[in-house]
């Protein structure tokens, strides 16, 4: 594991590296923040991924879902991230594209060690958080949406404490969708790293005012 993940081992350790290697992880959505998400956890070592998504690649993606060229229009979104993140990691990253439904993937009883989501609706999430109470498994909810993010790491805390509904958001800047990728992705890895994490606490992030600031909410 030396040589690739060398600044790593440099913070962690080669144990918390294997620790990680051994870890599975479902991304719900491989578009804008799903792309960063995967590449952001396959590099950092997380063994087995699991990309979930039924959608397909269209020109209006392509500007912030950073792993898709103009050739892949028209292609399985999971199926490119998918083959990106393996053209790019050391062997032995393992990576299962699902072109499903959330409900779909979850009738598979497949198990991971937590869940991303990387929808773009409240609806989906909330299916998300249903299926992880289910399965007592933790999940990372991240949204974006203009200059402004949400990041929370969902342990006790539940879903419904949001207003779901079928709106979808609007105009979003491609920096803020990789900030927010970033930062759950940041989270996950400690959290599969055995490292401290703040559970059921909301940071909402804004550029609104060209500076970032950071609100945090107590969810549980």
């Amino acid at each position: 594991m030396a040589g690739y993940f060398d600044r790593q081992i440099k913070l962690m350790g080669e144990e918390a590296l294997k620790g990680i290697r051994s870890k599975k992880v479902a991304i719900i959505g491989s578009g804008g923040l799903g792309c960063s998400l995967g590449i952001a956890l396959a590099g950092s070592g997380v063994g087995e991924l699991h990309l979930v998504d039924f959608d397909t690649v269209s020109l209006s993606n392509i500007h912030r879902q950073i792993a898709f060229k103009m050739e892949d229009i028209g292609k399985p979104k999971c199926k490119i991230l998918g083959e990106l993140l393996l053209a790019r990691s050391e062997e032995g990253l393992k990576i299962l594209s699902f072109e499903e439904s959330l409900q779909e993937y979850a009738s598979r009883g497949l198990e991971v060690d937590l869940i991303m989501d990387a929808t773009d609706n409240l609806p989906s999430r909330a299916e998300i958080d249903k299926l992880a109470k289910e399965r007592r498994i933790p999940w990372i909810y991240a949204s974006v949406e203009e200059w402004h993010g949400q990041v929370c790491f969902m342990d006790k805390a539940d879903f419904s404490a949001f207003r779901v509904s079928d709106r979808k958001p609007g105009g979003i800047a491609t920096p803020i969708v990789m900030n927010i990728a970033s930062f759950s992705a940041n989270m996950a890895l400690r959290f599969l790293a055995g490292l401290e994490v703040k559970r059921d606490c909301l940071h909402y992030c804004t550029l609104n005012e060209g500076y970032l600031k950071v609100f945090h909410y107590k969810m549980a």
